[in-house]
C-alpha cells in the first residue's frame, strides 16, 4: 500500500512511463502518413472519436469502481480480523479460569493454556496471509512473458521484495508446537485447520471445566466469525473481477487509442503548415491518460498479489501479533512493520 500523499514523477514513470514510447511512435506514424505521404483519406471525423472516447471513459469508470470495491472490501475484512483478534484474546484471558473447577490448576498452567491459544491464533493470521499471496491464473504474475517479468521486477523492487523477514514457515514454527506444525503441513488449507484446532481446544477447556457453556459459546462465535472473514478473503482471491469486464476495458481503450490520431491529425493540420506535428505530443498525452486510468483499475482489482498497491497484510498481522503478545505480557514482541520506498506491505 502506497502511503505517500502523492505519486512522485519517478514513481509515475515506473508505473506507466514506458507506454509513452509506443504511444508517441504510433502518433508519429499516423502524422507521417497524413503529412509526408499525403494520404489524407486516413483522417476520420473527430466527432466519431469523441463518441468512442466518452463511451470508453464511462466503461473505465465502471470497471474502476468495481476494482476499488474489491480493494476496499479486502481492507475492511482485514480490519474485522484485527478487531476479532483483540476480542478473542481478551475473552480467552478473561474466561479461562478455575471458577468452575473443583480442583484448581496453578495460575502458571492457565497462563500457558492462554498463551498456546493466542500463539496459535497468531499462526493463523500469518498462514492466511501466506495463502492469499499464492498466485492465481488471472493475476499479473501469471500473464505473458513480458508482463510476468515486469510484475516480478515490481514485486522485488517495491512489493514483497522490500521485506527481509517475510517467512511464513518461520512464523508457524515460532508460534506452534513442533508436533502440531508437523500435523498441519499435509493440509492444503492450513488456516482452516488451525481454526478447527482452536475449536477442539475450546471443547477440551469446556470438558475440563475451565470455561462454562456460555463462555464456550461466546468464544466459538468468534472462531466462526474468523471462518467468515477467511471465506470473504478467499472469495476475493479465488473469484476475479469477471473477465468480460476486465478484458473488454483494455480492448476498448486500445480501440480508442488506435482511432485517436486519425481523428485529431486533420484538425491540427488546419492550424498551420507545421501544426500537424503538434498533434504527436497531444495525442500521446490523451492516449496515456486513458491508459493510466485502465492500469489503475487493472492493478487494484486483485488486492493480494504482493504488489505495492496491495492491502498491507504483513503490517496488519504484525499489529495483531504485537497487541496480543502485549496482552499476555510476552517478552518476544517484534517491531511494527515500517514503510520502505513509500510502500507499506
Amino acid at each position: 500500500m502506497y502511503i505517500n500523499k502523492n505519486f512522485n514523477f519517478k514513481g509515475l514513470m515506473e508505473f506507466a512511463g514506458r507506454h509513452l514510447i509506443w504511444l508517441g511512435l504510433w502518433s508519429f506514424i499516423v502524422v507521417f502518413i497524413y503529412k509526408i505521404l499525403g494520404i489524407r483519406w486516413v483522417a476520420i471525423p473527430l466527432s466519431a472519436v469523441v463518441i468512442v472516447g466518452t463511451t470508453v471513459a464511462f466503461y473505465i469508470g465502471f470497471k474502476n469502481n468495481q476494482a476499488y470495491d474489491r480493494l476496499w472490501e479486502a481492507r475492511k475484512i482485514w480490519g474485522s480480523i484485527v478487531n476479532g483478534s483483540r476480542s478473542f484474546a481478551t475473552n480467552i484471558r478473561a474466561y479461562v479460569s478455575n471458577k468452575f473447577r473443583a480442583d484448581a490448576l496453578p495460575q502458571q498452567e492457565l497462563d500457558a493454556i492462554v498463551k498456546k491459544i493466542i500463539y496459535r491464533h497468531i499462526a493463523w493470521i500469518y498462514t492466511l496471509r501466506s495463502q492469499l499471496l499464492a498466485p492465481t491464473a488471472w493475476e499479473h504474475i501469471s500473464q505473458s512473458v513480458h508482463i510476468a517479468r515486469l510484475t516480478k521486477r515490481r514485486i522485488q523492487n517495491s512489493g514483497l521484495g522490500l521485506l527481509e523477514d517475510d517467512d511464513a514457515d518461520h512464523q508457524l514454527t515460532k508460534h506452534l508446537e513442533a508436533a502440531e506444525y508437523q500435523s498441519l503441513v499435509k493440509y492444503s488449507n492450513m488456516a482452516t485447520q488451525l481454526i478447527d484446532i482452536q475449536s477442539q481446544q475450546l471443547k477440551q477447556l469446556r470438558d475440563e471445566d475451565l470455561i462454562d457453556d456460555f463462555r464456550h459459546v461466546e468464544l466459538q462465535k468468534i472462531l466462526n466469525d474468523f471462518y467468515e472473514q477467511q471465506g470473504k478473503t478467499e472469495r476475493i482471491k479465488k473469484f476475479p473481477l469477471p473477465r468480460q469486464y476486465g478484458g473488454a476495458s483494455l480492448l476498448f481503450v486500445s480501440i480508442f487509442i488506435f482511432l485517436l490520431p486519425f481523428g485529431l491529425v486533420a484538425d491540427f493540420d488546419k492550424l498551420g503548415p507545421y501544426a500537424s506535428w503538434l498533434a504527436i505530443p497531444v495525442i500521446t498525452l490523451i492516449g496515456w491518460l486513458f491508459l493510466v486510468m485502465e492500469l489503475v483499475g487493472d492493478y487494484s482489482e486483485n488486492p493480494f498479489e504482493g504488489l505495492p498497491n496491495d492491502i498491507p497484510m504483513l503490517s496488519i498481522c504484525r499489529t495483531i501479533e504485537i497487541d496480543l503478545k502485549e496482552m499476555i505480557g510476552d517478552t518476544d514482541i517484534p517491531h511494527p512493520v515500517t514503510a520502505k520506498k513509500g510502500v507499506l506491505m
